[in-house]
C-alpha cells in the first residue's frame, strides 16, 4: 500500500533552520520527487504502511541520480515458467492488526539475486465474507480508504470479489503450483512482515483454513531498507512506480523490484 500527505507534524515545505529559500529552490530544482522514507512511495502523504498502519511517514527529497542507478539495479525480467523461492506479498486491508478484513491480496514469485519475475496472484475478496467469518475494520483506515483515489477505491469494489475461503484456497494452489521447493520453503516477504505476513495469517486463522508457511521464513522489505542504507542505497529513494498505488499486485511488483535493487548491491562483491 503506498499513498500521499505528510504524517501529522511534519513540515515537508519548510525551509531548513540556516538555509534559505532560495538554497532550498535550487536544492528542489536538483531533485527528481518527494520520497517516502517510511516505504518508498514518491509523492506524499500517509500510506497504511507507514503512515496509517505505522503512524510515522516522514517524507524527503530523492536524489535524481540514484533514481537512475535504482532503475539499473532492480531491473526485472518476467520469467512466469520459472519457479521461485521467494514470494513478495501485498494486501490492501480495511484495518491495521491481525484480524482486519482483507479486500484485495497481490503476490508475485521471484528471485532477488536476478531481479527476476515468476507467476502472479491477484484477487480481491468481498468485504462482507471476510468480516462474516469476524474480521473487523477500524474506523481510521475506513477513513483513509476515503481519501484515496477514484482509481484505488474502485480497484477494491468491483462486482467480481470472491469469497475470503475461495480466495484464501486459490492463494495455496498458487503457491503449491509456482514454489520451486514446496509451499513450506517459501520466504515470504511483506512491507512489512508484520503486516501483510502476520494479517495473512490471521485471516487464514479465522477461516480455520491452514496456513503452509512457517512464520520463521517471513522476510521484511523494511529490514532490506535499513542495510540498503548502510550501501548508501537510502530507503527513500525508489525505483518508479509502475500502475495505481494501493492495487495489491502494483504494490508487490514494485516491491520485487526495490528489494532486488538492495539485494544486488549488496551481493555484488
Amino acid at each position: 500500500m503506498e499513498e500521499t500527505n505528510p504524517a501529522e507534524g511534519e513540515n515537508v515545505g519548510a525551509v531548513p533552520p540556516g538555509e534559505s529559500a532560495d538554497a532550498t529552490a535550487a536544492q528542489t530544482d536538483a531533485v527528481a520527487g518527494n520520497i517516502c522514507t517510511g516505504c518508498g512511495t514518491e509523492g506524499g502523504g500517509g500510506c497504511p504502511d507507514c503512515g496509517a498502519a505505522s503512524g510515522n511517514a516522514t517524507y524527503t527529497v530523492m536524489e535524481a541520480g540514484l533514481k537512475e542507478e535504482l532503475e539499473g539495479l532492480g531491473a526485472d525480467t518476467s520469467d512466469p515458467g520459472t519457479m521461485f523461492t521467494h514470494l513478495m506479498v501485498d494486501l490492501e486491508t480495511m484495518g491495521k492488526k491481525p484480524g482486519a478484513p482483507i479486500v484485495s491480496v497481490g503476490g508475485v514469485f521471484f528471485d532477488p539475486a536476478s531481479g527476476k519475475t515468476g507467476a502472479e496472484y491477484y484477487q480481491v475478496i468481498n468485504l462482507e465474507s471476510s468480516m462474516s467469518f469476524g474480521a473487523r475494520p477500524d474506523a481510521s483506515t475506513i477513513l483513509w480508504w476515503l481519501k484515496q483515489s477514484p482509481e484505488a477505491r474502485s480497484a477494491i469494489v468491483v462486482d467480481d470479489t470472491v469469497g475470503l475461503v475461495e480466495a484464501l484456497e486459490q492463494f495455496l494452489d498458487f503457491i503449491a503450483e509456482n514454489a520451486s521447493n514446496g509451499s513450506k520453503t517459501v520466504q515470504l516477504w511483506g512491507n512489512g512482515s508484520s503486516f501483510d505476513c502476520s494479517l495473512l495469517e490471521a485471516a487464514f486463522e479465522l477461516a480455520d483454513t491452514p496456513f503452509p508457511i512457517p512464520h520463521w521464513n517471513y522476510r521484511d522489505v523494511r529490514t532490506v531498507v535499513e542495510l540498503g542504507k548502510a550501501v548508501g542505497l537510502n530507503s527513500r529513494y525508489e525505483i518508479p512506480f509502475e500502475g495505481d498505488q494501493h492495487n495489491a499486485l502494483a504494490d508487490a511488483r514494485h516491491q520485487v523490484k526495490y528489494v532486488s535493487a538492495i539485494w544486488q548491491r549488496l551481493t555484488q562483491n
